[in-house]
């Protein structure tokens, strides 16, 4: 089974992705680590990450870069956003994405283009979302955690300007699979999101199951 996760930064799709992986014991991948990892490593290179040949020149990093903490720094994240937007790094990262989606065992990705573009076979496909000023509390409250001095009037603009790019980029643009099951966090706790999340699940593959089995038998009363 392959469960695609999609939504925006801050929506709540990675720690849904993750309880969807233990609860379905399927193993799990985060996307946005190896568009991080490119932009860790175009700043390690100090190259820019505005040019999209600095940019596909990162995305040779050393697989031990996805442990590597500094990944989930709010700098890196925002050079990530600008480096996903260029077309030859999405493809230099796709083949790899597409393996472990479609590895025997089944996988819960998320990202921004699981099912649009990664697994549009997915089995279930979920869009979470959540309004920008309830996505900046949470990333605010997050960067504090860490020491971070950032207000929350910037924290909301750098949502709403990664938002902008991540929608408008000609390559592979955030937008909900037209299949996807859509799942708004804004006013639901964790547990809540997750519980949501297992049901939506469990209706598109419980529905899926059922329409093949009762599709022979369509097919016999028709002849």
């Amino acid at each position: 089974m392959i469960i695609a996760v999609d939504g925006p930064a801050a929506s709540g799709k990675g720690t849904i992705a993750k309880a969807l992986a233990r609860h379905y014991n399927l193993p799990h991948l985060d996307t946005g680590l190896l568009y991080r990892a490119v932009a860790a490593t175009v700043l390690r290179l100090e190259l820019d990450p505005a040019i999209e040949a600095d940019a596909v020149a990162a995305c040779d990093f050393d697989e031990l870069t996805l442990a590597d903490p500094v990944l989930r720094e709010d700098h890196v994240g925002k050079v990530a956003s600008i480096v996903s937007a260029h077309p030859l790094v999405r493809a230099a990262l796709l083949q790899r994405q597409k393996r472990f989606a479609h590895q025997t065992s089944g996988a819960v990705l998320d990202g921004r283009d699981i099912g649009t573009v990664i697994a549009p076979d997915a089995d279930a496909k979920l869009f979470i979302r959540a309004t920008p000023t309830i996505r900046a509390k949470r990333r605010h409250a997050e960067l504090q955690a860490h020491g971070s001095m950032l207000s929350l009037d910037r924290v909301l603009a750098d949502i709403r300007a990664r938002d902008q790019r991540d929608s408008t980029r000609a390559a592979a643009p955030l937008t909900p699979a037209h299949d996807a099951a859509l799942l708004d966090t804004s006013f639901l706790s964790i547990e809540a999101s997750v519980q949501k999340a297992i049901a939506l699940v469990d209706a598109r593959v419980g529905g899926q199951a059922e329409r093949e089995t009762t599709a022979p038998e369509a097919r016999a009363k028709a002849s």
